[in-house]
């Protein structure tokens, strides 16, 4: 008889299930694993055993010279070993063991990449933020999308997500902002994206290969508040995405799955979820949404178990944007994804291409 499965192991299939394999986990993989691990204490071990198992084959496709195979393998290993620190703030240290293998198989696999890829710094607050930049092929100075991950996803687990936009001539930039991914060591998360923004579009500035008069932003969950944050600040983005974003996080704090709370206290740098939630009522579009003055789409899953949907629908009115409400979509819709993924990047196309 199988083993009875923790309350956390079975919050975070439940709750994120979708978005392993829309993001790039092989739906039999995510099965193996997930059948496999009865106690959270093993969940990243396991996820790091298939997460080698994947990279050991790009290894092997690098030294036989199939490159673009190598280039597969190793972004994909990246996502294996991300979903193994994703939310595991219990356990830091493996959190960060994984966290660095996925760090080095993504940007290992960057020049095998179909675009390829170069890594990044922006400076913030004294610290270099890494990013992932991808210009598509045959586009000379296209314009880019900067895409901004949420609480517990981060750039290893935007491969997908960036080829919609790469395949209709947009360039990527997705970075680890202050609480995210690498930045998350040393920048705790904080509200105040407008000057996030700022340094993010003034990179662009310099980069003569890239459209900086042509900007747009892209995010998910809470790069979802992150986006119209952004743009609230800083009018030189011309376009926003905001993909499942909370539009008050103080709100809905009580209704949050419990990895979600210990995952946001966690990237505060605060000790106790008392403090977490004391951050989390910063996080908040109730007057910086009136400031937005460029297109904004706003896209939400009116089954989502995170945030209801009334907190697009007050993000919407506020800037006056285009709502898109999955009725049958979880949190990120991603148990909907062709209803969404696709309009959007046709959306972001249109506005920094007309």
């Amino acid at each position: 008889m199988a083993e009875e499965k923790d309350k956390l192991v079975q919050e975070a299939i439940s709750h994120w299930a979708p978005r392993f394999t829309t993001n790039g986990v092989a739906v039999f993989d995510f099965n193996t694993v997930t059948n496999s691990v009865s106690k959270w204490s093993d969940w990243a071990d396991a996820w790091a055993k298939k997460g080698q198992e994947i990279e050991d084959l790009g290894r092997e496709a690098i030294k036989d010279g199939r490159f673009k195979s190598a280039g597969a393998h190793l972004s994909q290993a990246a996502v294996y070993y991300h979903f193994g620190k994703f939310v595991y703030t219990d356990f830091p240290e493996k959190m960060k063991e994984n966290h660095m293998k996925a760090v080095k198989c993504l940007n290992d696999s960057l020049p095998y990449l179909n675009p390829i890829g170069e890594r990044v710094t922006i400076k913030y607050k004294g610290f270099d933020m890494p990013g992932i930049l991808r210009k598509p092929n045959g586009v000379n100075n296209p314009p880019v999308v900067i895409m901004l991950s949420g609480l517990d996803s981060t750039k290893e687990e935007l491969r997908s997500t960036e080829q919609l936009f790469l395949d209709r001539g947009l360039a990527t930039l997705a970075i680890d902002g202050p609480g995210q991914g690498e930045s998350e060591y040393e920048l705790p998360l904080e509200a105040q994206w407008e000057d996030v923004g700022k340094v993010v579009v003034d990179f662009i500035e310099t980069r003569k290969d890239l459209d900086s008069s042509r900007i747009g932003v892209w995010g998910v969950s809470l790069g979802g508040f992150y986006a119209p944050k952004m743009v609230s600040g800083e009018h030189r983005i011309k376009a926003c995405a905001a993909l499942a974003g909370p539009y008050d996080m103080g709100e809905v704090w009580a209704g949050l799955p419990e990895l979600t709370r210990r995952t946001f206290t966690y990237r505060a740098h605060k000790k106790t979820q008392d403090e977490g939630l004391e951050v989390a009522k910063t996080f908040t579009l109730k007057d910086a949404a009136k400031k937005i003055k460029c297109p904004v789409l706003v896209i939400f899953g009116a089954k989502d178990r995170l945030f209801p949907a009334s907190q697009a629908e007050s993000l919407a009115k506020d800037c006056n944007g285009e709502l898109l409400l999955l009725p049958d979509g979880n949190h990120g819709a991603m148990n909907v994804a062709a209803q969404h993924r696709f309009k959007t990047a046709d959306w972001m196309q249109k506005q920094l291409t007309k």
